[in-house]
């Protein structure tokens, strides 16, 4: 099982890597490093990964520890809330995202980054 790690800010993630081609550009293109956005209760950040299309499950709808890749904007998105485009209660990406990976802490720990902040994403040993 792939594993990799999510710093910023003395916030750390490990990320637990799924089986999709996404996952496996991401790996291929790690370390990543990049600076927080933020929208509504998303973190993102330019991820550089170069994937193009998106997988048969992609979605827009996610549940708070899965990890996205947003083809638009190349990044990785990681929501933990409401967006500006959520309904109550529901966490809503942009657009349509391919779920590369799962968080195994609690991802509301992103709350405390703000906007500009340096963020790493590496492969874990």
């Amino acid at each position: 099982m792939r594993r990799m790690r999510l710093t910023s800010g003395g916030v750390d993630i490990d990320l637990t890597l799924r089986d999709t081609p996404t996952a496996d550009a991401i790996w291929a293109a790690a370390p990543v490093d990049g600076r927080v956005q933020t929208w509504g209760e998303e973190v993102y950040f330019t991820a550089g990964a170069g994937v193009r299309a998106l997988e048969a499950d992609a979605r827009a709808l996610v549940e708070p520890g899965e990890v996205a890749y947003w083809i638009e904007g190349d990044a990785i998105a990681i929501g933990f809330g409401e967006t500006p485009i959520s309904a109550p209660g529901e966490c809503r990406l942009a657009a349509p995202c391919n779920i590369w990976a799962d968080a195994v802490e609690d991802v509301t720990l992103l709350r405390d980054l703000a906007p500009g902040d340096p963020i790493r994403l590496e492969r874990a040993a």
